[in-house]
């Protein structure tokens, strides 16, 4: 999860929304992402998202079996659907994600009985540390 945040720091430090996510396999970090959907003019430049292409490319199978995906922030439907896409065996994230959260704040994506794979979660691997870099970015951009 350190390594998410580093990553969110750089995301911030380029002006997008403090999110961080790596993947995982074997203890070793596979692949990385930071939020850029305006560096990238893409709005599926999600963290997570980065991160498993990232992790797909390096260990070129688009099935991450095996993978975990820790990320600072609760994955949108978007990305939870690629998490469960992808197979990967356990998201690990720091803080919800109130309004648009589709992990647990909204919806149980990851680990939903309707679809073929689910994704053990865990939440709230340290979630100070995760919320305080979105509060901090969110206060600036409402000029608090």
């Amino acid at each position: 999860m350190r390594v998410a945040l580093e990553l969110a720091a750089k995301g911030e430090r380029e002006g997008e929304v403090p999110v961080g996510a790596v993947v995982v396999l074997n203890g070793a970090v596979v692949g990385g992402g930071h939020n850029r959907p305006i560096a990238a003019n893409d709005p599926t430049a999600h963290a997570e998202i980065v991160a498993l292409r990232a992790a797909a490319a390096g260990i070129t199978s688009h099935r991450l079996d095996g993978c975990d995906l820790y990320v600072t922030m609760e994955p949108c439907a978007m990305c939870a659907g690629a998490l469960v896409t992808a197979r990967i065996r356990r998201l690990v994230f720091g803080t919800r994600d109130i309004r648009f959260g589709a992990v647990r704040s909204k919806f149980r994506i990851a680990d939903s009985d309707l679809l073929n794979h689910r994704v053990e979660v865990v939440e709230g691997v340290l979630a100070a540390e995760c919320v305080a870099p979105l509060q901090r970015f969110f206060a600036a951009r409402r000029g608090e």
